[in-house]
């Protein structure tokens, strides 16, 4: 048997050549660490489908940011659960709210660390819908100006990013126009322009409490069996101002990641969501897999894809073996 001249197993033959020939690294810089402020002070509760992961109260979420930037994780993601809910969400926008006030303490405390603020009306509002009602429907138009408010809410405070997750029709030229007339012309939008109506958020509607009372998401986000209906939200989103384009979830989703990496010269960001993570971490309770294995060549295949961004549960214990391997 004549074999080709090149042999690609030369490049596999010890860890120092596969090292020297990785296509894709991964960098702490990568990651956005998700975290869930609640009223109070002192509480840290871990959230019983999310090991690890914990309702905080201001200070300690102050306290997880700051190891968070020493430990080189440059941006945290704020979710909120807050003190009262009714009909239009309007806890979403009040300053005395957790997310602000925790926006404003890790501001104050971590100078340097990148802040992003999730903008949406599903854990504020009293029926759990992302938006202002219309009998069952999810009225587009007047939750605009909501949103709106959400967003300079927490601009405000010193959040450098705000992320709207609502999938309202106009929202990114709604929100881009108030932030500009408020003088927030240098706060970045990135926009939940691929967000899928999966199975994969359940986990997280139980840390945020904002599962829907009635009906479900499917008439304002995404059918997982498109791809060409990505593309025209993404081109929407951009021609309003989106600067941040995100794919959500993010493993099953992958082709779609690649295909919006090819289309557009801006960053990609993915969010790998409490379904994802939830897996991973049942499975290696049960001893079934290699939580460190696994977690890495997810995160990895991610970047593969064309990600520049990873919002994901992991960051904590992928940094950590990260600095492992190159300790080794």
């Amino acid at each position: 048997m004549k074999f080709n001249a090149l042999r690609p197993r030369r490049l596999r033959r010890t860890a120092a050549i596969r090292s020297m020939v990785r296509e894709t690294v991964l960098q702490p810089s990568d990651f956005v660490y998700p975290i869930f402020v609640v009223p109070g002070t002192n509480v840290k509760e871990e959230i019983p489908s999310m090991p690890n992961c914990y309702h905080l109260s201001v200070d300690n979420a102050v306290k997880l940011a700051e190891k968070l930037y020493e430990m080189g994780i440059p941006a945290v993601e704020v979710f909120g659960l807050p003190e009262y809910k009714d009909e239009i969400g309007s806890s979403a926008w009040d300053m005395t709210s957790p997310v602000q006030r925790a926006i404003k303490a890790i501001r104050e405390a971590v100078p340097d660390m990148v802040i992003v603020g999730d903008v949406c009306l599903c854990q504020y509002t009293s029926h759990g819908h992302c938006g202002c009602l219309c009998g069952h429907e999810v009225d587009n138009d007047k939750t605009l100006p909501l949103l709106a408010k959400v967003a300079v809410s927490q601009a405000e405070c010193g959040a450098d990013i705000i992320a709207p997750s609502d999938m309202m029709d106009g929202r990114i030229a709604a929100l881009r126009e108030a932030l500009d007339q408020d003088g927030l012309q240098n706060t970045i939008i990135m926009s939940y322009a691929v967000k899928y109506a999966s199975a994969f958020y359940g986990p997280f509607r139980d840390a945020a409490d904002s599962a829907p009372h009635f009906g479900d998401r499917r008439g304002y986000q995404m059918d997982p069996a498109n791809m060409r209906e990505a593309m025209k939200e993404v081109d929407l989103d951009m021609d309003e101002g989106a600067d941040i384009i995100m794919v959500k979830p993010a493993l099953s989703y992958l082709d779609v990641v690649h295909q919006v990496r090819e289309h557009i010269n801006r960053p990609v960001a993915v969010y790998n969501v409490s379904g994802e993570y939830a897996m991973v971490k049942a499975a290696a309770a049960n001893g079934w897999i290699d939580e460190k294995r696994i977690v890495l060549e997810e995160l990895t295949s991610m970047k593969r894809a064309g990600a520049d961004i990873i919002i994901t549960y992991h960051a904590m214990d992928a940094v950590k073996w990260m600095k492992e391997e190159a300790g080794k």
